[in-house]
């Protein structure tokens, strides 16, 4: 099978921990445990969170101001780069020395006339006093949003409509290679009114760019890893029970949390719906039962309804 596994963030950096280089590399040899298991027989593509990583850039540039902060695209790439070698690394050290590995570079395009632009929502980077936030948004052109009694920079997340680098990721897969891409959405990029394109200051949503992923390789399966082992109606409430299986029609009618599975389920839904083929939204841990069917929430139009545990 050709399998598109997209990272959760927590794979990579767990809430409370410190962002150090140690911390990372440990979470993601957890990780690459559990992948290496699926890796006999399949080929593997790997898109993976860089939220955490993205802001401990801008937090360290912030700090240094002889010089002005580097854009959010050119952040994004040197993420990539630095998540993609340590994913490198921990999985060539579980796997025979024979098993090819790559990491890509992934621009990703967005359209300057999506709805987004208008309504930035991501926060990025430092938090900042009301008075500091309102100077740099006068100085820099930023959107700020309260972030509890602080405030933070917001940028646009648009949809992702083209991958790049498509093509020689296929060709990667077809010589046997395991391949790294789309980290954090990938990065960011538009075409300009003079048809060149440019890096832009964005965030791309990781799931509904791992859905276009996996959709443009033709991929047999999505598996979306998080930390839960499904998705659940009223989570932590009195009625909160698993979701096994799902059409995307019946999921659109329910409500998500807009910052954590809701990007899932509506990268799930817009997969199943554009390739006949199922997605699935489960936990990293449980990665071998969901490749045969026993762990997960499986969304599908081939499935009838919902079904619970």
């Amino acid at each position: 099978m050709r399998i598109v596994v997209a990272l959760g963030g927590n794979a990579l950096l767990r809430r409370g921990e410190p962002m150090t280089a140690e911390a990372q590399r440990g979470n993601i040899r957890i990780a690459c445990e559990q992948i290496a298991r699926i890796v006999p027989g399949n080929e593997l593509v790997i898109a993976h969170g860089n939220g955490p990583q993205v802001g401990l850039l801008a937090l360290q540039g912030a700090a240094y101001t002889d010089v002005s902060a580097y854009p959010l695209d050119v952040l994004g790439a040197e993420t990539e780069g630095m998540i993609g070698y340590m994913i490198e690394q921990e999985l060539g050290n579980l796997l025979p020395v024979e098993v090819p590995l790559a990491t890509l570079l992934t621009q990703v395009e967005v359209d300057l006339d999506d709805p987004a632009f208008q309504h930035p929502s991501k926060p990025i980077g430092p938090v900042y006093t009301a008075e500091e936030a309102e100077r740099l948004a006068k100085e820099k052109g930023w959107s700020i949003a309260p972030d509890g009694d602080k405030f933070r920079r917001v940028v646009a997340s648009p949809r992702p409509n083209r991958i790049f680098e498509i093509l020689p990721v296929k060709w990667l897969l077809e010589k046997g290679t395991i391949v790294i891409c789309a980290g954090g959405g990938g990065i960011p990029t538009a075409y300009d009114e003079n048809n060149k394109l440019n890096g832009i200051e964005a965030v791309i949503d990781k799931d509904l760019c791992s859905a276009l992923l996996a959709e443009q390789l033709q991929a047999d399966l999505l598996i979306i890893a998080t930390d839960v082992d499904a998705a659940y109606v009223d989570w932590n409430g009195p009625n909160h029970k698993a979701i096994a299986s799902a059409h995307p029609d019946v999921l659109d009618d329910m409500q998500f949390a807009a910052g954590s599975m809701g990007p899932k389920i509506e990268a799930a839904c817009s997969y199943s719906r554009n390739t006949g083929k199922e997605a699935v939204i489960g936990a990293l841990a449980d990665i071998e039962e969901i490749l045969q069917g026993a762990a997960g929430t499986r969304v599908s139009t081939n499935i009838q309804g919902i079904n619970f545990r």
